[in-house]
């Protein structure tokens, strides 16, 4: 997350709670918690500590996620543990919860640690106390204090549940580069454009395998310019997925 106020040297806050890397997905999902400690260690390594203010999330309450999620989205995640999983057959179905999104022992606390530093990340950015703030894991938040917020998705699926949920609103604008086709979640056709008072404030760039360097970043950076330049956000969230960045061709996966 960035506020776009400018400043000669940027002010940057990170959050990272050393629990994050003992969760646990499964056997052989491809998200593996242990690398955000991997990360960790890097930047105090390498020094970039130094350069940044360090907090330890808060576990975000239950009334705070709902300001988002449903309620009853909530309630499911906080109940139900891989032992106890036959048991919430429908609402796994209507979460879409399974494969892609496992069920693993101390997901609600990874969920409550994820949001709590997204959370805590805006709410320093509303204060004017940091630039820039980085959470491994708030638009809500910044919605707060900033009239629009430009949400960039650059993971390899598409960013379908932050668009849906500012889908028919013109104060956040959703930008998503995603891998088209056939490949979960299916969604994100380049004529998803918004709805109501949010028409044209949804955009999506749907890739095909096999895309390179040059050729994505040929699209990426005239195209978000422009973005930048019509919507004129002062804050700006960018998800890092890592799926989509260099050495990792989308016919890799």
């Amino acid at each position: 997350m960035t506020s776009s106020a400018g400043q000669s040297k940027k002010r940057v806050c990170y959050y990272y709670d050393g629990d994050i890397g003992n969760y646990y997905y499964g056997q052989g999902h491809p998200m593996k918690p242990h690398r955000i400690r991997m990360a960790h260690n890097l930047i105090l390594n390498y020094g970039l500590y130094r350069k940044m203010e360090i907090y330890r999330p808060h576990k975000a309450t239950q009334e705070e996620m709902t300001k988002y999620h449903s309620d009853d989205y909530i309630r499911f995640l906080k109940s139900i543990r891989p032992d106890n999983m036959s048991e919430y057959n429908k609402q796994m179905q209507r979460f879409n919860v399974g494969e892609d999104c496992p069920v693993f022992d101390g997901l609600y606390e990874f969920c409550q640690l994820s949001a709590g530093g997204s959370v805590a990340g805006a709410v320093k950015l509303n204060k004017q106390a940091t630039d820039i703030a980085i959470n491994w894991g708030a638009i809500l938040e910044l919605l707060k204090y900033h009239q629009r917020v430009l949400y960039i998705d650059i993971d390899i699926h598409h960013g379908d549940g932050v668009e849906e949920a500012f889908y028919t609103t013109d104060r956040v604008m959703t930008a998503s580069f995603h891998k088209y086709g056939e490949y979960f979640p299916g969604t994100g056709d380049l004529r998803d454009i918004g709805a109501g008072k949010g028409k044209y404030y949804a955009v999506n760039f749907p890739l095909r395998d096999g895309i390179d360097d040059e050729a994505y970043e040929g699209i990426f950076k005239p195209l978000i310019s422009k973005v930048i330049e019509m919507f004129q956000p002062s804050a700006i969230v960018l998800q890092c997925g890592a799926d989509s960045l260099s050495g990792r061709s989308f016919r890799l996966l």
